[in-house]
């Protein structure tokens, strides 16, 4: 537990050195089929790196019926896409109005957008902190 600690301590110190500047990570849920949409506006502010995962969920739609070989079925969660990106704190308004403006199509399950504060960021290969590892 202590060399956890001190490991957290170190990375503290090295990031303030180096000018560490704030940083958020935006996580959108979002329709699968507007993806490619996100990703597209995404890069167009210099924004490279993301993680997509395929998930399901619900909201205030909770779900809809569907009928199968002649029965109804509930389907509660459907199926969305979480995209998780890490930038800078000055860039995460932009990076919010983009990808609200791209995921949206007007009807209920368009999803939601979150952000988070990060407090550290380590490229493992290199060892690079903050912004520099995103």
């Amino acid at each position: 537990m202590r060399a956890r600690a001190a490991g957290r301590f170190r990375l503290q110190r090295a990031a303030q050195r180096q000018g560490y500047r704030k940083m958020k990570k935006l996580e959108a849920i979002i329709k699968p089929f507007k993806l490619e949409e996100v990703k597209e506006a995404l890069a167009e502010l210099g924004i490279e790196g993301m993680t997509v995962t395929e998930v399901k969920g619900f909201g205030r739609q909770k779900g809809h019926t569907e009928i199968y070989r002649g029965s109804e079925y509930t389907v509660d969660f459907l199926p969305k896409v979480k995209v998780e990106v890490v930038m800078a704190d000055d860039l995460i308004e932009k990076a919010v109005n983009v990808v609200v403006a791209a995921a949206k199509t007007g009807k209920i399950g368009d999803g939601k957008v979150f952000v988070l504060p990060v407090e550290h960021a380590v490229r493992i290969r290199t060892e690079e902190i903050g912004e520099k590892a995103v």
